[in-house]
């Protein structure tokens, strides 16, 4: 099975990486995506797998507040932290990581080499090696990028993570490449 032009190999990346225009009002860092990253991904020969992004599925656009980019970054970032702990976006946020893990899951099955999770640091969903929390920028991972963690770990498998907050990061993403396997 799988015996054609295919690679096998993916990476999961954070969906404001792919799609600029979901991430919250205010933070955008480039137009429409993190073009440094899909270069290096592409010439990796690895398919990439598109996140879901937690806040734009669990509080809509606008996080639910149109203010938010009135506050500094990681004051808005706190509130939606806050905001995604709360009920019915738990929930939501919760069923993101199950389908998340389904599909990690039927590539790993399927003998598929998944490279890594690729997160945007300073998330308070998304982040790797940092977050927002307490109005700053903190070490650890965002909400969704932890749950997912865990549940992968329930599961047995242990996946390289790594954590971008400019397209001049993108280089960190070849580290995926020395850790997996």
């Amino acid at each position: 099975m799988f015996n054609d032009g295919r690679s096998r190999r993916v990476v999961f990346l954070a969906h404001c990486l792919l799609n600029q225009n979901a991430i919250s009002d205010g933070t955008a860092v480039c137009p429409a995506a993190f073009r440094e990253v899909l270069q290096i991904l592409l010439d990796a020969e690895a398919g990439v797998v598109q996140l879901p992004c937690p806040e734009l599925c669990c509080l809509g656009l606008d996080r639910g507040d149109i203010h938010g980019a009135e506050r500094p970054v990681t004051v808005e970032n706190t509130r939606i932290r806050r905001a995604m702990s709360a009920s019915p976006a738990r929930e939501r946020l919760d069923a993101l990581v199950e389908h998340t893990v389904r599909q990690v899951m039927e590539y790993h099955r399927h003998g598929f080499e998944i490279l890594g999770i690729v997160g945007a640091d300073r998330s308070p969903n998304c982040g790797v090696e940092t977050t927002s929390d307490h109005n700053m920028e903190v070490p650890g991972k965002g909400l969704f990028m932890e749950a997912l963690s865990r549940r992968l770990a329930k599961e047995g498998l242990t996946i390289p993570m790594v954590g971008l907050k400019r397209p001049e990061d993108a280089p960190k993403v070849t580290l995926l490449f020395n850790s997996a396997g």
